[in-house]
């Protein structure tokens, strides 16, 4: 299977498959063009890039010869055949749009890979591919602490250390520093039989929080390990959105129904697919993401 991979510029899918042979991603093509135009509407945007391309025909551009076709899920659900364009292309295509229109998203496409958390993104694909999945000590604080230091591993110092400053976001204060080992360890005591108690204690390490950054990518990893371990289920997280998933984890330092609807509803048993790991890791870096 392929590596399929989802890039979010402005809230809006910008879809990517891993060509192993010539090792590079191709990018859809439609994503792009419907992300520069500000357009919803499929056949609004499949339209234009009809336009577009026999504009650029008649121009003698070399950018519909370089157009690739690789399999991708339409709108109905179904996989079929769509044009995609290397980085390059991208680049290219973007350009052929009124620089007003294409400036905000050139600026994102050319330099967002050089971020901290694209780098980290890069890690967290690289798990499925390695052994480290099967030697993490699920439900554990140390497990916990494993993958926040293979995640961000030379990317900050403080990587797999529990903090030891208090932090707040949003005008909450988490877990005092002073207590947290404390905390942790109570954490780490509480029952993991079933869903509810699963999600019971995922609630209670976020509001413990017990890294300066990156808890929340790195407790999604945790959880699903303990879900997949304990149900036989990860998430899907692509069907839970994102402010919908923010709004539920504020809620849930009260009362945690919101988010455990949201949770079960998006259950999946495909606990050994790539595609849904993978997608997986998009979704919950974009949960991270300002807006």
């Amino acid at each position: 299977m392929k590596k399929i991979s989802i890039r979010f510029f402005s809230d809006r899918e910008i879809r990517a498959v891993w060509d192993e042979a010539r090792a590079k991603w191709w990018f859809s093509v439609l994503d792009v063009v419907g992300a520069i135009n500000g357009e919803n509407n499929y056949a609004k945007t499949r339209n234009y890039w009809k336009y577009l391309k026999g504009k650029l025909k008649r121009e003698g551009s070399e950018l519909v010869s370089a157009t690739n076709q690789m399999k991708l899920v339409a709108p109905d659900g179904k996989k079929r055949l769509s044009d995609v364009l290397d980085s390059d292309g991208i680049v290219a295509l973007a350009k052929a749009f009124p620089s007003n229109r294409a400036a905000a998203f050139l600026d994102w496409f050319v330099y967002s890979d050089n971020t901290i958390d694209a780098k980290s993104k890069q890690k967290a694909y690289a798990l499925f591919e390695s052994n480290m999945l099967d030697t993490i000590e699920v439900g554990k604080v140390k497990g916990l602490q494993q993958i926040h230091a293979y995640l961000f591993g030379g990317l900050y110092d403080f990587a797999g250390q529990i903090r030891a400053v208090n932090i707040s976001k949003g005008g909450f204060t988490f877990a005092p520093a002073r207590h947290l080992n404390k905390t942790l360890a109570e954490i780490e005591k509480m029952p993991e039989e079933t869903l509810e108690q699963i999600i019971e204690k995922y609630v209670e390490m976020n509001v413990a929080h017990p890294f300066r950054e990156g808890n929340g990518r790195t407790t999604r990893i945790w959880l699903d390990l303990i879900l997949k371990k304990k149900l036989k289920k990860c998430v899907d997280w692509s069907k839970i959105g994102k402010r919908a998933y923010l709004d539920a984890m504020m809620k849930s330092i009260v009362n945690s129904t919101m988010l455990k609807n949201l949770i079960s509803r998006a259950l999946t048993d495909k606990i050994n697919d790539r595609e849904t790991f993978m997608k997986g890791i998009d979704y919950s870096y974009y949960y991270e993401e300002e807006d």
